[in-house]
């Protein structure tokens, strides 16, 4: 790591002018006393000052105040800091603007921090990291960063620093704030000025966050909104309450940016993009109707303290916003697991069965089932504790354990701040509720949880998914989160945590055949966008052809089964859904259920081959020592590509797709490449 360094660029240029001033009216003086003896005292002083403010606006001509730069280790990014009274940040991409001059700042409890600032001093340095992960795109993870942290002083004295990172990919800022002037140990945050210009040219591939407290039984906002597809940057939001992170923009040929927050637990509100203005997107905070209008939209800070962090991943291809790690990078671990929590994948009755089928025998059917597929879980859904009941579901779960398979639970959130009937209720709002809970649920031996229904980001709720987290650890329990924001970090935060929904996923395929038709766009968009930044529990490979219990009835899936099967390496989480059902054993091809036993779950490293947002995807992810290479196709026409397969190091891989018998062997051609065509809505896989 190189050492950190000062500069006092501020201080050296007060001294510089204080003496040039001295020496300049001395000599000014001598002069006009030997030429123009008759002049008054008064009248050499006035003499003086006209020469020196004629002096001074020539010399700040095309000057900026507090300027600040750095470069990322590879010197592609350039982030410059401009402090000038007021403070903005821009970045190049080698000689190309990816976000014009934007503001930054703090609006506190204390006053506006974003105006009348001066810049105090700067440090500069590089930071050097090497962490593993469990959860994530990628296990074994070395980062590399330039770093400049600038004091900050507002005209009332108080103080903060800016933060800016710039990795060969990544930018990152957030603000520090110490304690202040003795006594002020806290301090609320009532707005930021962080916004995001972006240039004109740019499209979007953004979500809408929705009105609070609407939907069904009141559960919105719950990142369950559509995307829009190469939008205009000036289109307003849906709901007029502007957009979610991740946030997704193409800047013409210039290349791409992906907008979202890392580090976001207990100590801060989740934040959103506002709608957009002359200004650009700017730093959102939570609405006042959330958690049924009680709690404050407000950050409460306990100084010293830092702000979460504002990600910006920008590339002149999509190759860095599909692989990037800044999620990751820039947070640490808040604690230890209690013990080796197990990556895995899991079946799902409710998601084609629905609820009536929450009944100890029907679940019995699917803990066979993943014995029968070799995955480790089964995940038992809503109404379990009036429909099976708390013995029944501790013999449930011993039934599963004799056949090497763990149960999973639903809980819903609540507490108080929607309307959501399904139980259990009242065991996840409390301390003393959730101890009691996870006690039991540990000595009957579930090994996780899927608790639902979030009443959106105000700080308390951050609270309520960071108590959550810790709580689970105590007891052995990964988490899954549902009806609920996105995650920030907390893969590599929360040891125990899993996914979050926080997308419009599958049971939407079940409740709409509008839905359905989209299934194949929506998943070639999120590696790009939703599941770039954090793990997505998306919620089942689905296999079967028609949305119906029977398999016959309702509306069909439009997707191949290539494509499915191919969505389980596209779609990122450690625990995986393959929605299977006991149907599904005698009317899927035997091959490509053989296939489903080993899906893996859980990635060493990723690469991005190609695609485009919505239309397709080609993406590599390896598992152990073995690479996967997965295509979707999102588009209702057969599409040729042309794909190379240089991490594969035999040039004779497996290949299963529509157009092919299963668990062929195709030849690459001399440069390493393989040409294949997809079928409309259609998928295959390369191993």
């Amino acid at each position: 790591m190189n050492t950190p360094h000062k500069t006092h660029q501020p201080l050296c240029s007060a001294l510089l002018c204080r003496n040039r001033l001295a020496a300049f009216t001395k000599q000014a003086t001598e002069r006009i006393n030997q030429h123009c003896p008759s002049l008054t005292k008064r009248g050499i002083v006035r003499t003086i000052l006209l020469v020196l403010v004629i002096i001074n606006s020539l010399s700040l001509a095309g000057k900026e105040v507090g300027k600040e730069t750095i470069t990322s280790p590879d010197k592609q990014i350039t982030v410059q800091l401009n402090i000038n009274g007021e403070a903005s940040y821009s970045i190049m991409l080698g000689d190309k603007t990816m976000m014009e001059k934007s503001a930054l700042g703090l609006v506190t409890n204390h006053g506006d921090w974003s105006k009348g600032l001066t810049m105090k001093n700067c440090t500069k340095d590089v930071v050097k990291s090497h962490y593993t992960m469990r959860t994530a795109k990628a296990s074994d993870i070395n980062y590399e960063a330039s770093r400049m942290v600038c004091d900050i002083q507002t005209t009332d004295g108080f103080t903060y620093q800016i933060e800016f990172r710039a990795s060969n990919t990544d930018v990152a800022f957030r603000y520090i704030v110490p304690q202040q002037k003795d006594d002020i140990r806290s301090l609320v945050v009532t707005n930021e000025k962080s916004s995001f210009r972006l240039p004109d040219k740019t499209t979007t591939f953004i979500t809408a966050q929705s009105k609070e407290m609407i939907g069904w039984m009141n559960t919105k906002p719950s990142y369950e909104e559509g995307y829009t597809y190469d939008g205009k940057l000036t289109e307003k939001s849906q709901y007029g309450e502007g957009y979610t992170f991740p946030a997704l923009f193409h800047v013409g040929d210039d290349g791409w940016i992906l907008i979202s927050e890392t580090g976001v637990n207990g100590t801060y509100v989740g934040s959103h993009l506002s709608d957009w203005s002359a200004d650009g997107y700017t730093i959102a905070f939570p609405m006042k109707g959330e958690m049924n209008g009680l709690g404050s939209t407000k950050a409460g800070l306990s100084l010293p303290q830092p702000t979460p962090w504002r990600t910006i991943t920008v590339g002149t291809t999509l190759k860095p916003i599909v692989e990037t790690t800044v999620s990751y990078d820039l947070v640490d671990e808040q604690f230890a697991p209690s013990e080796k929590y197990k990556n895995g994948r899991y079946t799902w009755s409710w998601l084609i069965w629905q609820d009536d089928f929450i009944t100890y025998d029907v679940q019995k059917q699917f803990i066979d089932l993943s014995a029968t597929m070799g995955y480790e879980y089964v995940l038992v859904d809503n109404w379990w504790d009036t429909k099976i009941g708390r013995e029944k579901i501790a013999e449930l779960s011993q039934y599963a354990q004799s056949k090497g398979v763990h149960l999973l639970l639903w809980y819903n959130s609540n507490g108080h701040w929607n309307n959501a009937p399904q139980g259990p209720r009242n065991c996840m709002n409390s301390a003393a509720n959730r101890h009691r809970e996870m006690k039991w649920m540990q000595s009957i031996g579930i090994k996780g949880i899927k608790v639902d229904f979030f009443p959106g980001d105000k700080q308390q709720t951050m609270q309520l998914y960071e108590d959550i987290l810790a709580d689970a650890n105590e007891y052995g329990l990964q988490v899954v989160f549902h009806g609920c924001t996105i995650p920030r970090g907390w893969e590599r935060m929360y040891p125990n945590f899993v996914a979050s929904e926080a997308v419009l996923a599958s049971e939407n395929v079940f409740f709409s055949e509008d839905a359905a038709r989209k299934e194949p766009s929506d998943l070639c968009l999120h590696p790009f966008c939703r599941n770039a930044t954090a793990s997505m529990d998306w919620g089942g490979v689905i296999m079967n052809k028609q949305l119906s219990k029977d398999n016959k009835g309702r509306h069909k899936r439009y997707t191949t089964d290539l494509y499915e099967m191919a969505s389980g390496i596209v779609m990122q989480t450690a625990v995986q859904c393959v929605a299977l059902y006991p149907n599904n054993l005698q009317d899927v091809d035997s091959e490509k259920l053989e296939w489903l036993k080993r899906l893996p779950v859980g990635w060493d490293e990723t690469r991005f081959i190609d695609g485009y947002p919505a239309k397709y995807i080609v993406i590599a992810r390896r598992h152990a020592d073995k690479w996967y290479v997965a295509a979707l196709n999102g588009t209702g026409e057969t599409m040729k590509l042309n794909i190379p397969l240089d991490m594969f190091p035999t040039k004779a891989p497996l290949i299963l797709s529509d157009d092919t018998k299963m668990n062929q062997k195709v030849k690459t051609d001399s440069k390493g490449c393989l040409k294949i065509t997809l079928q409309p809505y259609g998928g295959a896989v390369i191993e």
